[in-house]
């Protein structure tokens, strides 16, 4: 099974779980990301690998029209039932991949990505694709889980994020980041970093993860060293945090 296919098979089965998760329908990221966007009215926004629908829900009540992309048609679903419940007529939902977006060029003022980007198997293609279809001016706003630069840790958290969920890519640093959407034609910028704090059990519940593998990590929080027990804030009951990261990228002139 490749990536993209696991994408789907987990996300499909977990989309309910994605509409009513603490962790993606709230967080000052949203605001913040609506904020630093500072769009007009008029605007169209892509929310690409949409989920379900967060964040153009978030930007939907100051935008003309968002559009809500997802590879999984049942993230979709979610995101229309959501918008009905808020009386929002102005998201349109799309099925399409990152990669390979199903939009002209020169379409949207505004591209954002939330939550999704470690799920892409080649971020430097879709960054070429969101400078395609973004309008001359127009910005990527990126938030994310990033990873720390301390190379122990970095592989502590692939190790668990992948565990937790195989169809996990990479959490890349802010400094990978930033290096791809330089490489892509943009010129980028840190906004904010935080402490994204999770509950164990919500974590390996939201995605199904199998008892097997919620054993296995149990295992890794509780004999990983104490350097990364203090750096991801690791607690007796398996709580912990990672480390999120918005950033805005504008074209280069």
């Amino acid at each position: 099974m490749d990536i993209k296919t696991s994408v789907q098979e987990q996300f499909g089965k977990a989309a309910a779980n994605y509409s009513t998760s603490v962790v993606h329908a709230q967080g000052k990221d949203l605001q913040t990301m609506v904020r630093i966007a500072a769009l007009p009215n008029t605007a169209h926004v892509l929310d690409a690998g949409c989920g379900a629908g967060h964040t153009a829900l978030a930007f939907a009540p100051h935008v003309a029209h968002v559009t809500a992309l997802d590879l999984t048609a049942a993230m979709l679903d979610q995101v229309q039932a959501l918008a009905a419940a808020r009386s929002l007529s102005n998201i349109e939902t799309r099925l399409g991949d990152v990669e390979q977006l199903p939009f002209e060029a020169h379409t949207f003022d505004c591209i954002t990505s939330r939550y999704s980007a470690h799920h892409w198997p080649d971020p430097r293609k879709a960054l070429r694709e969101f400078r395609r279809a973004l309008k001359p001016g127009g910005r990527f706003i990126l938030s994310d889980c990033v990873a720390p630069e301390d190379p122990f840790q970095d592989t502590f958290l692939q190790t668990i994020e992948f565990l937790r969920d195989g169809s996990h890519v990479r959490d890349h640093s802010i400094r990978q980041w930033q290096s791809m959407l330089t490489e892509t034609g943009f010129e980028s910028q840190v906004v904010e970093t935080w402490d994204v704090v999770l509950d164990f059990n919500d974590w390996v519940v939201r995605i199904s993860t199998p008892e097997a593998k919620v054993a296995m990590l149990k295992t890794l929080f509780t004999e990983v060293p104490e350097s990364v027990k203090q750096a991801m804030h690791i607690q007796p009951d398996y709580a912990f945090a990672l480390k999120g990261g918005l950033l805005v990228a504008s074209l280069q002139q």
